[in-house]
């Protein structure tokens, strides 16, 4: 090959090199470009996300919002539409006039209701005329000799404060052989002796404590004050829990005695409320055999039992009536739509009052969709008749009240099983409770001594409700146990027409006697 074939074949050489240094350049370029895009997007992209997890929270926080508006929107159209719900802080309105009770106090003309005059005088203390020089009587404004002088009777009715008395029991004691203990004699009023170097509390001081501290509601602290002001007893506050846990420990078999009567009794009213131990959320629950109110009448209810418990559910009523209660058919159970009443056997009759409660409230909530839904106004209205029906049995011919009651069943059968199904969750709701109490609501129909209500039970509840709002609970399991059996006997005293004060003395006598074997 010549010098010019060498030369051609250089030139063409470095015009390719050349051609590919400029085309990797164009392509570091490139590279470069599309690096810085790459970045770009990196940020861009790590910036939407950082945006979208901004508006995720705000917009679950808007949710949130959306949701409380909705509630406080509910519950002010509520407000609304029941002007006469209670509300703790809300005034109540003001009574209709044309809704007002009549003016208190005896109509015109009638005769006066006086109190009776006591029975015995026990003091008569003369009270003379002022006399003048001649020792007759004179006016004692004008110093003027009466005439025609008449002698009156005056009778006032006073209080005795009353005074510590303390009595010193000189006892004798031996040693029984045969029971192997050393036996001490003891009065009857008499508490069962103790080695201390103090003075127990007689009968009438122990009872007059727990009277003010149960039936009136007061704290300890005014019962101690009370005590120390009146009859000059000393006593501290902590000595009257102790003390009343002790008698609580003397009236238990007079509790458990309770407890079986209500076993065996023909209808039983069950309820439960909130109750405070020790700080910690706990229930009250009460049984009653009747609507006594304290007049002593044999319709009346004659016991009442109270007991505080953690739980609410259903071990404690059977506990407290036995599983087998009513298994027999012989007690009918009376109670509100509580699912716990349900775990024990037997008959019952579901509160009525409790029904038609719950369907005012339900509309009441929602009077926009509710108010003219047929389920709300069939059942106000059903209601309503099976009470009237139950006030007329007396007018109606035997057969006429058996065929109306047959049909209120049919009626209230036909009520639940049309709306189970229906598109309103609220009368959906309803319609499966009537369907699953069918046969307890209408039980009151055919046995006269049922009550279509358990009202009993709210009276029973309703001083042990004042007593929380007063102490707000128990400061402890064992005092709230001695609450409850001192509560028992003496609501349990009060139905029985007895006087209450007398009945724990009584009682307490008994337990002390039982104690000590020297009764």
């Amino acid at each position: 090959m010549d010098g010019r074939g060498l030369l051609s074949g250089n030139d063409f050489l470095w015009a390719e090199q050349r051609r590919l240094s400029e085309a990797n350049a164009t392509l570091a370029h490139a590279n470069a470009r599309l690096s810085r895009e790459r970045d770009g997007l990196h940020a861009r992209l790590a910036a939407a996300e950082g945006e979208a997890r901004r508006l995720d929270a705000e917009n679950r926080l808007l949710r949130r919002r959306v949701k409380d508006l909705a509630g406080e929107l509910k519950a002010a159209a509520a407000v609304a539409a029941a002007p006469a719900a209670k509300s703790a802080i809300a005034t109540k309105p003001n009574v209709p006039a044309a809704k007002r009770r009549k003016t208190p106090g005896r109509p015109a003309g009638h005769a006066a209701a006086l109190r009776p005059p006591p029975a015995v005088v026990d003091t008569h203390q003369p009270v003379p005329l002022p006399v003048d020089a001649a020792g007759n009587a004179s006016c004692p404004r004008c110093k003027t000799q009466l005439s025609d002088v008449t002698g009156h009777d005056r009778l006032v009715e006073d209080l005795v404060p009353r005074r510590v008395v303390v009595t010193c029991y000189h006892t004798a004691s031996g040693y029984c052989p045969s029971c192997r203990r050393r036996v001490e004699s003891r009065h009857a009023d008499q508490p069962p002796a103790h080695d201390l170097p103090h003075a127990q509390l007689g009968v009438e001081a122990l009872s007059t404590a727990a009277l003010l501290r149960v039936a009136y509601r007061l704290p300890f602290r005014s019962v101690a004050s009370l005590l120390s002001g009146v009859p000059g007893l000393s006593l501290s506050p902590a000595a009257l829990v102790k003390q009343l846990q002790r008698m609580a420990r003397w009236l238990r078999p007079e509790y458990e005695r309770i407890r079986a009567a209500l076993r065996v009794a023909a209808v039983v009213h069950a309820d439960e409320t909130h109750w405070r131990v020790g700080g910690r959320n706990g229930h009250l629950w009460t049984l009653t055999d009747g609507d006594g109110d304290g007049d002593g009448d044999g319709g009346k209810g004659h016991h009442t039992l109270y007991h505080v418990d953690r739980s609410r559910g259903g071990k404690v009523i059977r506990r407290l009536l036995g599983a087998g209660h009513g298994a027999g058919g012989g007690t009918t159970q009376v109670s509100d739509l509580y699912s716990a009443y349900d775990t024990l056997g037997g008959p019952k009759q579901k509160c009525l009052a409790h029904l038609q409660r719950e369907l005012k409230d339900t509309v009441a909530a929602r009077p926009a969709t509710l108010a003219a839904h047929a389920f709300f106004k069939r059942g106000r209205r059903l209601v309503r008749d099976m009470l009237r029906l139950r006030q007329r049995k007396g007018e109606l011919e035997e057969a006429t009240y058996a065929r109306r009651v047959r049909r209120v069943e049919h009626r209230l059968a036909k009520l639940a099983d049309g709306h189970r199904e229906d598109a309103d969750p609220d009368a959906a709701r309803l319609a499966k409770r009537l369907s699953k109490h069918r046969q307890h609501l209408t039980r009151f129909l055919r046995d006269p001594a049922v009550p279509a209500t358990n009202n009993a039970a709210e009276r029973a509840l309703r001083p042990a409700v004042v007593m929380r709002k007063v102490t707000g609970g128990n400061r402890a399991p064992s005092g709230a146990e001695a609450w409850a059996v001192l509560a028992s006997v003496m609501r349990t005293a009060k139905q029985q027409g007895k006087d209450v004060a007398e009945e724990l003395r009584a009682q307490l006598k008994r337990a002390w006697a039982a104690e000590t074997g020297m009764g």
